[in-house]
């Protein structure tokens, strides 16, 4: 079993030295079958929940030794950071050098201390949409609980007031309008998944629906 304390204290640390390697060309940044945009299309479900900084909450439970729910005011006394990563959509864009602020979701992850048996992740958003990821795909360094973007809050057709952003996935992992984080031993496909999107989502694999490699 994995000593998750450990782990996730080993990769606050890195993330906070901020060394990262000098970035490859913009070519080899964008995916096969992407193209590069300036835009930040909107997606969705059709569904604008009706959620602000006054009524937002987030909860951490399942698979942890404690399980937490933080308002906006307790998130925004948390270490704020900001990372410029590139996102893909399944849709075919890419927008690079996009720069979120919010805090690392594995900061969150090491005060809820995930049990040993906690693999897996759902994430819950306001309008009913989950998504599935690896736990330990959140402790990425580029993985945030985001609340801004390119140096503004995020607006609501962005997913505001808080919504995850994990980019080395496709983006529909990212999930807008954050509201929990459940942990748990087994895999649970979410929204998307069930539908024939690929679990993954590697962007560089292409990985976009269930029957592709």
């Amino acid at each position: 079993m994995p000593d998750w304390k450990k782990l996730i204290s080993a990769k606050i640390s890195l993330a906070k030295k901020g060394n990262k390697p000098s970035k490859p060309s913009t070519s080899e940044r964008i995916p096969a079958g992407q193209t590069e945009v300036k835009n930040f299309p909107v997606l969705d479900l059709g569904i604008l929940p009706e959620v602000s900084k006054s009524n937002w909450q987030l909860r951490i439970f399942g698979l942890v030794e404690k399980e937490l729910t933080l308002d906006w005011e307790a998130f925004q006394l948390l270490p704020q950071i900001t990372d410029v990563s590139d996102f893909h959509c399944v849709t075919r864009w890419s927008r690079l050098d996009m720069d979120w602020q919010g805090v690392l979701a594995s900061e969150l992850l090491m005060q809820a201390s995930p049990l040993p048996e906690a693999k897996y992740v759902t994430l819950h958003s306001y309008d009913g949409y989950t998504t599935n990821l690896p736990l330990e795909a959140l402790l990425d360094e580029d993985v945030l609980i985001a609340h801004s973007v390119l140096g503004y809050p995020l607006t609501t057709a962005h997913g505001g007031p808080v919504r995850m952003v994990v980019p080395k996935r496709y983006a529909w992992k990212s999930a807008k309008w954050l509201k929990a984080i459940e942990l748990h031993a087994f895999d649970r496909p979410g929204f998307w998944e069930v539908r024939g999107y690929h679990n993954e989502a590697f962007p560089f694999l292409e990985q976009r629906f269930s029957d592709d490699d």
